[in-house]
């Protein structure tokens, strides 16, 4: 097999082909391309809308990285996610003891600085959220 600097020179070519046409079809008849990964298979991903970030969402779930969020991020997802989940839940005991805990853990972050950005997140209102949970049963 000639090498890439003798056939820039010159080797086999067919007229109007480029170099880059040229060296992939010298690949494709020496069998390079045969046996690749996913050969024959779609691209995974390849009817997905279209996300900027893909590429770190995708290596990170691959390596498997965990990122931890700032506290003020964290409070302000806890929060959404719980009051979202409440209605799963069968006791009221349980319901009040985990905005209790939650509502601590808004207190203690709002109380000192952090990283991240500033919190704004509100403590949960014990009765308010445990009528809507009666009402969504």
């Amino acid at each position: 097999m000639s090498s890439f600097a003798d056939r820039w020179r010159g080797g086999p070519s067919r007229k109007g082909e480029s170099v880059a046409d040229r060296e992939i079809r010298l690949a494709r008849e020496s069998g390079s391309f045969d046996g690749l990964p996913g050969l024959g298979k779609p691209i995974p991903g390849i009817d997905e809308q279209h996300d900027h970030d893909w590429w770190i969402k995708e290596k990170l779930c691959r390596e498997q990285v965990e990122l931890e969020l700032p506290p003020t991020l964290e409070i302000r997802f806890g929060k959404r996610d719980l009051l979202a989940s409440l209605h799963e839940i069968a006791d009221e005991a349980e319901v009040r003891r985990r905005i209790d805990v939650l509502n601590k853990r808004i207190a203690e972050v709002n109380r000192v600085p952090s990283e991240g950005p500033p919190s704004t997140t509100t403590l949960i209102n014990v009765d308010e959220a445990l009528a809507a949970w009666r009402n969504r049963r």
